[in-house]
């Protein structure tokens, strides 16, 4: 039986190893000097010097921007239903109401028409997700914006290093957040970042982020727990050294599943965007789930379907949304298959994946 192939894989390596034993040895173990050096360098790396805010998940990153930009009861935020839940999730943990509207086919992004005619008095802000590692329709939001005088955010969980038009996401928005979990393109073990869009709201983050104080005893807000460790720093400082490598590889793996992949609709890049590929996603427009199946059983190549049920219909969020309907996320839902496409692919892998999605996309699964 030939290896499995999984649909990804994180890599760990001795220097990760070594940067938690130092500090451990350090004695240090809780936020501190190494959470501090992750959020300059992390800065430095992706958001073009903006401030950032480490925690202890992207979900948390997503709730804490959306708290210190003010979202509370009363207020709506537009959202995509085709992602993970945690984007609606945060919205509704603040006491506002996620509004979910459709997505565009080509990048699995919001739509900015649907955006736009789904704004009422109550719209505080737009949350896009840089789904799969392609950047959302940002000039097109950034323009609906403005002109209808409500908040741009951006959920960057999936696209550390993508751009449009040269600017780097997190830097488009308001806040941004980065998630930082074992399977994104790189991991501090747990844990994400909020790129803010100056030392204020930055503070207001950092209070939130721990019991609502700056100095010890003196909380200032009601906050949470949600600070990073120095220990996920460590890795993730590691992990920040190493990234830029993973997605050239990333990109070079994509692009040759791009020139020899047929019979599947591969996933387009529009113009002027810098995909990262945290997922190579395909359009399998017959029988998805029986593709996916063959693929595993016949061909011991591993894949994975984000995201089959749409927020809109999930029980937990479902309540926000009673009758709507959503074609684009709907379709994308039935037909999307993540093929593998992380730095540890071999040349074999990639040869196996694409003669196992030709000979399936061929005979139709």
């Amino acid at each position: 039986m030939t290896e499995f192939i999984p649909p990804a894989k994180p890599i760990i390596g001795d220097e990760e190893r070594e940067a938690v034993d130092r500090v451990m040895r350090s004695g240090m173990v809780a936020q501190g000097p190494e959470v501090a050096a992750f959020e300059q360098e992390f800065s430095a790396h992706f958001v073009s010097g903006r401030p950032v805010v480490a925690v202890n998940s992207g979900t948390s990153g997503l709730h804490l921007g959306l708290l210190a930009a003010g979202v509370g009861p009363g207020d709506e935020v537009i959202v995509p239903s085709f992602t993970f839940a945690a984007t609606g999730n945060a919205v509704a943990l603040t006491g506002a109401t996620p509004v979910f509207v459709d997505i565009e086919p080509e990048t699995f992004t919001l739509d900015p028409a649907a955006v736009d005619a789904a704004i009422t008095d109550k719209t505080k802000g737009i949350l896009p997700v840089h789904l799969y590692g392609h950047p959302a329709r940002m000039r097109e939001l950034g323009e609906i914006s403005a002109a209808r005088g409500v908040a741009l955010y951006e959920d960057a969980a999936q696209a550390h290093g993508a751009s449009l038009d040269g600017q780097p996401v997190g830097t488009f928005g308001e806040w941004a957040m980065f998630s930082l979990y074992p399977t994104k393109n790189m991991t501090s073990g747990e844990g994400g970042m909020v790129s803010t869009v100056d030392e204020a709201f930055a503070r207001r983050v950092k209070l939130l982020r721990n019991q609502g104080m700056e100095r010890q005893y003196e909380n200032e807000v009601v906050g949470f727990n949600t600070r990073m460790t120095d220990i996920h720093a460590a890795i993730g400082r590691v992990q920040l050294t190493k990234v830029d490598g993973w997605t050239k590889t990333r990109q070079e793996n994509a692009a040759f599943l791009n020139a020899n992949l047929q019979g599947v609709v591969i996933p387009p890049v529009a113009e002027g965007a810098q995909h990262v590929y945290h997922q190579y996603t395909i359009r399998v427009l017959e029988d998805r789930d029986g593709f996916v199946k063959a693929l595993k059983d016949e061909y011991n190549v591993g894949s994975g379907v984000y995201y089959p049920i749409p927020n809109h219909r999930l029980p937990s969020l479902a309540p926000y949304a009673p009758g709507l309907d959503l074609p684009e996320t709907e379709r994308a839902a039935s037909q999307v298959i993540s093929l593998p496409v992380h730095p540890s692919l071999s040349q074999g892998d990639l040869d196996r994946i694409v003669a196992a999605v030709n000979a399936l996309a061929q005979a139709g699964a």
